[in-house]
């Protein structure tokens, strides 16, 4: 240890880091069309892609099943020692079957490896050894070789499972690309959390589950303050007689007339509203919303429905619904 362990500390941090990135670099170059041929016959396929690897080869093949199942590719996770046990029933001769190891000579993918190609699943190694018996045997093969782990005594796996998440990610993106994957159907598959909500949650949502506040041009400064008050919003909308919006009167206005005058009988709405708001239409996603307040620094935005008046949007709205 050095006279400063925290340096220590952040030098190994940094130098595991390089290490890896150092290791990954040619990883890119190392894609044949093998990478093609697979990406081709899974595009083609009706069936699902089944993942299998054991230890932390295992652990990677449950991410990158995770990652494909909410791109819009059906996959499944297959351990290979549980394969060999009963689970087989699940694959079928429409499936693709993609198997993970660094070494591709361990006794369970040795064994799992002949009773596919029975079944007549294609067959794909994500593979560290190109010598070895499943990178033989396998119909598509992804080199994820790496020159030493990031380990010190490289034993532990860290690049070579890093390597293979990043062959996992390269396979994912590269076919919701090619499937024209949008941002509303990533929604699809994620409609709970803050991440579903950006894609789907509008402000005519967030609206309607707040009281509309809006008060007349001409409304005194008691009755704005009150209608502030019982909205608890921060502010009241203006609208004329058609119900369009002209104005707002927020909480700081309100302040800032009282800075300002010093007789308030006949002080009206319109002598202290902010004119011509912005407004966002009830089909504005929220989190557009969101972007808009920080940008102009404000905490509330006025909401349309067919041009005319809505409801009122809160930044604590946002807060409450983790989109900010």
């Amino acid at each position: 240890m050095s006279d400063n362990p925290s340096l220590t500390i952040l030098s190994i941090g940094k130098q595991t880091i390089e290490n890896e990135l150092f290791s990954l670099k040619n990883l890119a170059h190392g894609l044949t069309e093998d990478f093609s041929a697979l990406i081709t016959k899974i595009l083609a396929s009706n069936g699902r892609i089944i993942i299998s690897g054991i230890g932390k080869s295992a652990i990677i093949a449950q991410k990158i099943v995770a990652t494909l199942n909410s791109t819009g590719q059906p996959a499944l996770f297959l351990h290979a020692a549980d394969a060999i046990h009963g689970d087989l029933g699940m694959i079928q001769p429409s499936d693709i079957a993609i198997l993970i190891s660094k070494s591709g000579n361990t006794p369970e993918i040795k064994t799992l490896v002949p009773i596919i190609k029975n079944f007549g699943t294609p067959m794909a190694a994500i593979v560290g050894n190109n010598h070895s018996y499943l990178a033989q045997e396998a119909d598509f093969v992804l080199d994820t070789t790496i020159d030493k782990e990031a380990c010190p005594n490289n034993l532990a796996p860290t690049t070579s499972t890093t390597a293979q998440l990043l062959m996992g990610d390269a396979i994912a993106v590269t076919l919701l690309q090619l499937r024209n994957f949008t941002a509303n159907d990533f929604s699809k598959f994620h409609p709970g959390g803050a991440l579903g909500k950006q894609l789907y949650l509008t402000c005519g949502q967030l609206a309607a589950a707040n009281t509309a506040p809006k008060i007349s041009a001409n409304a005194l400064w008691k009755e704005v303050v009150l209608t502030i008050t019982q909205s608890r919003l921060g502010a009241t909308v203006v609208v004329n007689n058609e119900n369009e919006v002209i104005g707002i009167v927020t909480d700081g206005d309100i302040r800032r007339m009282l800075e300002q005058f010093s007789q308030f009988n006949n002080i009206h709405a319109s002598d202290i509203m902010g004119n011509n708001p912005t407004c966002l239409d009830e089909n504005t996603l929220a989190i557009e919303a969101a972007q808009i307040m920080q940008q102009k620094k404000i905490t509330q935005i006025p909401i349309t429905k067919n041009n005319l008046y809505f409801g009122i949007v809160h930044l604590h709205d946002l807060y409450r619904e983790g989109i900010i």
